[in-house]
């Protein structure tokens, strides 16, 4: 019964990671950007590092709803798949397509309002200013991604992981050739600096749009599933379902990278040049967050297809197996980050000041990266349960209730500055992947309708 019991979470470990590894891969590509992103702007000081630390923070807070609201294409498409509904597959996709386009044109519309808004922060005034023209021409970059990630979505559902791999390695290569010349001024372009890193992120996000839709309207075996722009028409009670579904899960992680962001405007009071240092620290922890989220888009698709069969013990199994695979790789991150935590930080600048700060943030980030891991997963594989509302509550006391209430007190009233906003977040976390794991070990005992 053991041996028989061992080789079938190995066998699933392995369906696991088969799906996740295109996905981590892909991710880590699209983390990358940010990354060579963070080290050319570092060249340019650590004012133009703080404001991109500060725009994107503010940028993402507001994108990750959307993206959120695109995640929830896949765990669907994987239960109809896994209940053998082939032909409501490209229903789905057409009507997901429809609402994620309506709501990048929100959140354009939101980001193009809101750096109005951005001197009420209190932030260091030299930040402020080149933190506006960033966020002006990278919030334009909203539709294009919500095009793409409606894409990915729909064909990872169908357990087609490899395509969105390529299109980030591509996407990256663009995105540092770009950032080149434009925030240098190479090849006869004018130098642009900071706005030069913004224009060559919206420029790579308007061509992975372009490829995956060229690749998934060309091949042959989407076909079936009328991935054109021919809508018949709006399908309410589908599109009632993806925002029943969407929403929440996209508030699921408004409500945690919200935390993030807060945490950045905090970290903004006590100066420019922990700013930055958090900049560094929090790009790396970025980079094992996205490897984690392939397994967490694996997991979720292997849940969906057993809720399709309606087997709990596939389920069960599934879910548990993608949980111990985030926490095992996130451990091994947390080790990298101990043993390197004064070498990354001089991949990014050299100003000893910033990465004195930094070195120490990435001895947190080390110790958050099993919770990091654990909650991550355990968001997925409950999305994978169409189960969203719980989660939803869950990151909302974790980070807003339990995290940046004690990341203020510790750091400023008992004066631990920087480092205690990141102990803050480290708490959170714990507290958001402990609740979560519990939550699934309690709803995967029932299987609930869809």
């Amino acid at each position: 019964m053991l041996t028989r019991n061992f080789i079938s979470i190995k066998q699933e470990m392995v369906k696991t990671l088969t799906l996740a590894y295109p996905v981590i891969i892909g991710q880590l590509g699209i983390i990358m950007m940010g990354v060579v992103d963070s080290v050319m702007v570092g060249r340019l000081g650590s004012v133009p590092l703080a404001a991109a630390s500060l725009g994107n923070s503010l940028i993402f807070i507001i994108l990750i709803i959307g993206i959120g609201c695109s995640i929830v294409i896949s765990p669907l498409v994987a239960i109809l798949v896994g209940g053998k509904r082939y032909s409501e597959c490209g229903i789905y996709f057409r009507q997901s397509l429809m609402v994620n386009v309506f709501l990048s044109v929100i959140m354009i519309g939101i980001i193009l309002l809101g750096v109005n808004f951005i001197h009420n922060l209190n932030q260091p005034p030299e930040v402020i200013d080149l933190t506006i023209v960033y966020m002006s021409i990278v919030g334009l970059s909203a539709l294009p991604l919500m095009i793409y990630q409606t894409y990915k979505q729909f064909i990872e559902g169908l357990s087609v992981m490899k395509p969105a791999m390529v299109i980030a390695i591509l996407a990256n290569i663009i995105n540092g050739f770009a950032n080149w010349v434009l925030i240098f001024g190479e090849l006869g372009f004018p130098k642009l600096g900071l706005a030069g890193a913004a224009w060559a992120t919206f420029c790579s996000r308007v061509f992975m749009a372009m490829v995956i839709m060229f690749y998934v309207m060309k091949n042959e075996k989407f076909k079936q599933y009328d991935v054109t722009f021919n809508f018949r028409g709006i399908n309410f009670p589908v599109i009632k379902k993806i925002l029943r579904l969407g929403l929440p899960s996209g508030f699921q992680y408004f409500f945690e990278v919200g935390a993030f962001s807060f945490a950045v405007i905090m970290i903004g009071w006590i100066g420019a040049n922990e700013l930055a240092a958090h900049q560094i620290a929090i790009n790396l922890a970025s980079i094992s967050f996205m490897g984690v989220l392939g397994i967490s888009q694996a997991a979720s698709i292997r849940v969906g297809n057993a809720m399709g069969e309606k087997n709990i013990s596939k389920i069960r199994k599934a879910g548990f197996t993608g949980i111990v695979l985030g926490a095992s790789i996130m451990s091994l991150a947390g080790l990298t980050f101990i043993l390197l935590n004064n070498f990354l930080p001089r991949l990014y600048i050299d100003d000893e000041a910033v990465i004195s700060i930094a070195s120490r943030l990435i001895i947190i980030a080390a110790l958050f990266q099993l919770s990091d891991g654990t909650q991550a997963v355990g968001i997925g594989v409950l999305r994978g349960l169409t189960d969203v509302k719980g989660p939803t509550i869950i990151t909302f006391i974790a980070y807003w209730v339990i995290s940046l209430p004690i990341a203020y007190v510790l750091a400023f009233i008992f004066k631990l500055g920087v480092q205690g906003v990141w102990i803050g977040l480290l708490i959170g976390l714990t507290a958001s992947a402990i609740l979560l794991t519990l939550r699934f070990n309690y709803k995967s005992k029932h299987i609930i309708e869809i």
